[in-house]
C-alpha cells in the first residue's frame, strides 16, 4: 500500500515567555492509504500539534512532512491552504457550522472555496447528507437540529471535495454513547470506501476499536509495546 502520510523527524517548538516547549520531539509517523489510526495520550501529549502538521495547519520547526503527495515543508500558505482544501477533510469535536448558513449551504461552503463541482454542488451535497441520513433537515439552521445531526453534517462537509485523508479532532467528543457509536461506524465505512482516517480521541472504548492505536507522549510516539502495556494499565488516551 502507499504512504498517504510521512512525518520524517519532525520537531515544533514554541517559544513562550519564560523560555521554549518542545511540543514534538523527534516524530517518525507513517499511515498508509485506506488505514484508520487513532490517536490517544494525555492532554499536552502533543497530539493536537501533530493533527496541525499532518493538515498543514502548522510547520514544523525541523523535519520533513509529505502527505497526500506534497512536501508540505516547501509550500507557501497559501498554496497549502488550497491544498488542504481539496485533499483533507476535518471533524472538529464543536462541529463549526455557521450559523447563518442551512445545513446544505455548509456543506457546499468547501466547494465554493476549492472551486469544485460547480455546475452541480448542491446536488453534491444532498448526495453526502443522503449518505450520513440528514437529506430531510437540508434545509434547517444548525440551532434547528440535534449536536449528533450536526456532528453528521459537519461530517458531510469534511467530505465535500472528495479528500482522500479524513482527520477526526475529538470528533465525539461532545456526543453522547449511542451517538459516538454511529460516528464511529460512519468512519467505519469510509474506510471501507478508501479514505483514510486519522481521528484524536480521549474515548477509550471508540480507540480500542480502531485497528491501529498510536499513542502520544511528552512530544513522541510510543511503539506498540510501550502503548499495549499501558493500554491494560490506564485505558487508552486517560
Amino acid at each position: 500500500m502507499d504512504k498517504l502520510i510521512s512525518l520524517q523527524q519532525v520537531h515544533k517548538t514554541y517559544k513562550i515567555k519564560g523560555g521554549l516547549v518542545r511540543a514534538l520531539n523527534g516524530v517518525d509517523f507513517e499511515v498508509e492509504q485506506g488505514e484508520f489510526v487513532a490517536l490517544v495520550g494525555p492532554s499536552g501529549s502533543g497530539k493536537s500539534t501533530l493533527i496541525n502538521m499532518i493538515t498543514g495547519i502548522d510547520r514544523p520547526t525541523d523535519g520533513e512532512v509529505h502527505v497526500a503527495g506534497q512536501r508540505l515543508t516547501h509550500m507557501n500558505e497559501d498554496q497549502v491552504a488550497g491544498w488542504r482544501g481539496k485533499n483533507v477533510g476535518v471533524v472538529f469535536q464543536f462541529f463549526q457550522l455557521l450559523p447563518s448558513l442551512t445545513v446544505v449551504e455548509n456543506v457546499i461552503m468547501p466547494m465554493t472555496y476549492a472551486g469544485t463541482y460547480k455546475n452541480g454542488r448542491r446536488e453534491r451535497a444532498m448526495e453526502l447528507l443522503d449518505l450520513v441520513d440528514l437529506a430531510d433537515i437540508a434545509d434547517k439552521y444548525p440551532s434547528q437540529i440535534s449536536g449528533g445531526q450536526q456532528q453528521r453534517a459537519a461530517i458531510a462537509r469534511a467530505l465535500a471535495n472528495d479528500p482522500p485523508l479524513i482527520v477526526g479532532d475529538e470528533p465525539t467528543g461532545n456526543l453522547d454513547s449511542v451517538s459516538s457509536g454511529l460516528m464511529f461506524s460512519l468512519f467505519e465505512d469510509l474506510v471501507a470506501q478508501g479514505k483514510t482516517m486519522v481521528m484524536v480521541t480521549h474515548d477509550k472504548d471508540l480507540a480500542g476499536k480502531a485497528p491501529r492505536i498510536q499513542e502520544v507522549r511528552d512530544g513522541r510516539l510510543l511503539g506498540g509495546a510501550e502503548i499495549n502495556r499501558r493500554l491494560v494499565g490506564n485505558g487508552a488516551g486517560r
